[in-house]
């Protein structure tokens, strides 16, 4: 018999769905002339303190976690999403099953980018399929898209709603 969900498990539910809700509103918004900039796309990165022509992914994510009134991430550069105190894996670790069943709706993936030699990209789970991972993306082939993506591409992971870990 499973346990009953405690408040804040129920809370921490609902606002994932919230931001979740959010991300997934924003499937379709695109660049103005893919060059980082846009009436919707300059919203994300004003959101962080950034004007046009700036990559937006932090941004984004940024920004739908800001719609449900969470006062972090706020930050438009994607490594600062994965601090010690929130990231729950990286590298090898995110790609075995027991790091799949930590996995929630909008907990915050980073892809680790080899020109860069850092997490490039970032962006929010909507959901598990098996070692899939449903994703919702800013500033993915210079729009807001939802894609699929192997856990064995995903670099970090990291929980900003509730407790954090």
């Amino acid at each position: 018999m499973k346990r009953p969900l405690l408040w804040q498990e129920i809370k921490d539910n609902s606002l994932r769905q919230k931001i979740t809700d959010i991300a997934s509103g924003e499937i379709g918004v695109r660049e103005a002339t893919g060059n980082n900039d846009g009436k919707r796309v300059e919203e994300y990165l004003q959101y962080t303190n950034l004007g046009k022509g700036y990559a937006w992914c932090s941004a984004f994510v940024s920004w739908c976690y800001g719609q449900v009134g969470l006062p972090e991430p706020r930050n438009p550069w994607s490594p600062a999403l994965f601090p010690n105190a929130r990231t729950y894996c990286r590298g090898d670790a995110c790609r075995g099953p027991i790091t799949w069943l930590k996995i929630n709706p909008a907990d915050i993936f980073g892809i680790y980018g080899q020109s860069a030699r850092r997490i490039d990209h970032v962006g929010l789970v909507e959901s598990v399929q098996d070692s899939y991972l449903i994703t919702i993306e800013g500033n993915s082939n210079n729009r807001v898209e939802s894609r699929r993506r192997h856990l064995s591409t995903v670099y970090a992971l990291a929980n900003w709603v509730g407790g954090g870990k």
